[in-house]
């Protein structure tokens, strides 16, 4: 069970990004596929990190997962991480767990404790990506309601990304919030995504406001680098806080937890180092009654398969995330893909993740630039003129 090959692949989904995946094979000819997280303009830099640590893994048992993790940051980043190596990590641990359990002839959960639970909630996000108005967000909630799905993420604040914001920014994301709620009724959850953008003072302004619409949740209201700040949120209100996205290994957790941060968190496994450093936080959160959302801007297949593991396995989940716009563009990846229905996913029972990639297909969807939110210039800053219907709502995750 040696390593014998080690390779990285780009899927093109003609929108939001391109893809990353790794394939790592055995000497005797199993293979196995893992995910990294990736951001729209800098895929290619995670690339290069998978590409440089391939390598060094020829030869190397495929058994040693966590060990292999510890030497790659010990005697590779040199114990200077960073998030792109992580994401690289990432990508090769996943893909290890998919070859022990095909070897083990086991689902992955099942070698690491046996699920708790039947099947996997999921809520949907990347459903509002290009909407050009408040009604146009409205109907594509409406739609993806209908499609079975029972919680809803998205961005409601217009313009570019900053701490202070014009007073019209704030009034079009309570406006936006009002028109989804009236569109999809009152039993669908509703998850507002802040970002990291505002300071304490705009953001606590905000979740007051959107109080009287029943939101589940506000997500990063404040930059990550001052956990203070959104803990001064927090202390201000009774609507569950979300935080973690931006941190991304145990030691940048725990002062989230000491400082009472958050109620919920969502690490992706595609960047913190995979399934067994999930692990390790969700189970730091357990003692501090955080629950686990695993935030997941990755395919709906490897990346979330993994993902779908390990929230089978974690006591303190509550519910993960699925693009929703991704999951079209890459049906025909998946040689064997996940059963996504009604808002939950099942748990595969197939040996290793229970999914599979068509290797053809994506060599016939190659790495292309896409376009973004692209960067914002002194003419976008504040205070600017027109209504807020004008304002590039900003796309990303």
């Amino acid at each position: 069970m040696k390593i014998a090959r080690v390779e990285s692949f780009f899927f093109n989904p003609g929108r939001a990004k391109n893809l990353l995946f790794v394939r790592i094979e055995t000497e005797s000819g199993i293979y196995g596929w893992g995910e990294g997280y990736v951001t729209a303009g800098k895929e290619k830099v995670v690339a290069a990190y998978v590409d440089a640590i391939a390598p060094l893994l020829i030869g190397r048992e495929i058994w040693n997962i966590r060990q292999l993790a510890q030497t790659l940051l010990d005697d590779f980043s040199i114990r200077r991480t960073s998030v792109d190596f992580l994401c690289a990590l990432s990508a090769v641990e996943i893909a290890s767990w998919d070859i022990v359990g095909k070897r083990a002839g086991l689902p992955v959960h099942k070698l690491l404790g046996g699920a708790v639970r039947e099947k996997i909630r999921v809520y949907a996000n990347g459903w509002w990506f290009g909407a050009s108005s408040i009604d146009d967000t409205a109907n594509r909630a409406a739609a993806v309601v209908a499609q079975g799905y029972d919680a809803l993420k998205w961005d409601p604040i217009p313009g570019p990304w900053r701490n202070y914001v014009d007073p019209k920014d704030l009034d079009h994301a309570v406006e936006n919030v009002r028109a989804v709620r009236e569109a999809v009724g009152p039993n669908v959850e509703l998850l507002i995504d802040g970002h990291r953008r505002l300071s304490p003072n705009h953001a606590i302004r905000l979740i007051e406001r959107l109080r009287e619409f029943g939101i589940a949740w506000y997500e990063e209201p404040c930059p990550p680098e001052n956990l203070d700040l959104t803990a001064e949120v927090r202390r201000t209100t009774n609507v569950p806080i979300v935080s973690g996205e931006a941190l991304y290994t145990k030691e940048q957790y725990l002062p989230l937890f000491e400082k009472r941060a958050a109620d919920i968190i969502n690490p992706d496994i595609s960047a913190v180092g995979g399934i067994l450093a999930m692990l390790d936080i969700a189970a730091l959160a357990q003692p501090h009654s955080i629950a686990v959302s695993p935030h997941n801007f990755n395919s709906p297949i490897v990346g979330l398969a993994a993902t779908v593991h390990l929230s089978a396995l974690v006591t303190n989940f509550t519910i993960a995330e699925l693009f929703v716009n991704l999951v079209e563009p890459t049906r025909e990846l998946a040689l064997q893909g996940l059963t996504i229905a009604d808002g939950y996913v099942d748990i595969p029972e197939t040996p290793g993740l229970g999914v599979d990639l068509d290797v053809e297909v994506l060599r016939r969807h190659p790495y292309q630039p896409l376009s973004g939110k692209g960067l914002r210039d002194h003419r976008d800053e504040f205070p600017r003129r027109g209504p807020p219907s004008t304002f590039k709502i900003a796309a990303t995750a």
